[in-house]
């Protein structure tokens, strides 16, 4: 059968070239524009300045139709960041180590074919993006946005502890090396909160996440209700007490929310609606956290370093996200 005849349609793609192999993501996408008649593509690399928010205004500025994203967590947080608000869909190229958002939107991890082909022949969705405002301990603040997970406590500092070098080689699997270190750090975090309008609570906490989807790699399945298009955050704090809390915590994520939760009989066997001291889920469309004391931070699994409070909301079907046809 024949290409359908040139049109002006055009996508650009941004991509990290650290983590690409160039030569196979030019011969998928040159495939895929040429069966669906597009124009050829524009290509716009990341750099250690800019590491994908500036392509993607940049491609916006050319009236592309789509913007494919190559690149781990930190390029897609990036390009969506430039892409909020503007309508121009962004598909997913990913080939990192997390590849957070794309296992929550069922887009192929492994696959590049298939993602380069949705990228050109998939529908678009809507989800929502964080907007966050972090203050840092020198009272500087700065805005960024994000598609997944912000958060504080064990897990930025994992990120912070993941050696780079150990990442390249087993890819996520690095982060277990990075949690027996930072579990190491027994220390609390005590925090003020609002939550939407509610009156301010105090916390002693070891954890705080603030997501926008609930599934990690691994299959682990932290925030079990999130949804990334309900204009929701899924909010969840650990507090374990010692190695028994920490197992407490194990049971609820891996066992009663990746495998009881799954069915309605598991769900009423696991009781899953009553209170955990350890794990606690809240729900809002905004929260402000104020610390005591500077703590690391994470968007979308990169390092934002120490900040001393941060202000979230939800920005509403702010993402167009191209996923698979059904």
């Amino acid at each position: 059968m024949a290409a359908p005849a040139p049109t002006s349609r055009r996508a650009a793609i941004v991509y990290n070239p650290t983590k690409v192999d160039l030569t196979k993501l030019k011969r998928a996408v040159a495939k895929e524009q040429k069966l669906a008649g597009w124009a050829d593509s524009l290509w716009l690399p990341t750099t250690v300045d800019d590491i994908g928010g500036g392509q993607a205004r940049q491609a916006i500025e050319k009236h592309v139709d789509v913007v494919l994203a190559a690149g781990g967590d930190g390029t897609v947080r990036a390009v969506a960041e430039g892409l909020r608000g503007s309508g121009v869909p962004m598909a997913l190229l990913p080939v990192g180590t997390g590849n957070i958002l794309a296992r929550n939107l069922d887009i192929a991890v492994t696959q590049l074919a298939a993602s380069v082909h949705t990228a050109f022949t998939g529908v678009d969705r809507a989800i929502d993006m964080g907007v966050i405002e972090l203050e840092r301990a020198d009272r500087r603040r700065e805005t960024h946005a994000f598609v997944a997970l912000a958060g504080l406590g064990l897990d930025a500092k994992m990120i912070a502890n993941t050696r780079a070098e150990l990442k390249r080689r087993v890819g996520w699997l690095a982060y277990v090396d990075a949690i027996a270190r930072s579990m190491r750090d027994s220390e609390k975090i005590r925090m003020r909160y609002r939550l939407d309008n509610d009156p301010e609570h105090i916390m002693n906490v070891h954890t705080v996440l603030v997501g926008n989807v609930g599934l990690l790699p691994g299959n682990v399945l932290l925030l079990p209700e999130a949804e990334p298009d309900d204009g929701l955050f899924d909010i969840v704090t650990l507090r374990p007490e010692g190695l028994g809390g920490w197992a407490q915590i194990w049971v609820r994520i891996v066992w009663e929310n990746g495998v009881l939760r799954r069915s309605s009989v598991g769900r009423r066997l696991a009781g899953l609606n009553r209170d955990v001291r350890t794990l606690r889920y809240l729900k809002g469309r905004r929260i402000s956290v104020r610390l005591d004391r500077p703590e690391n931070f994470e968007l979308d699994g990169d390092d934002f370093g120490l900040v001393i409070s941060f202000e979230a909301h939800v920005d509403p079907a702010a993402l167009i996200v191209r996923v698979p046809a059904v």
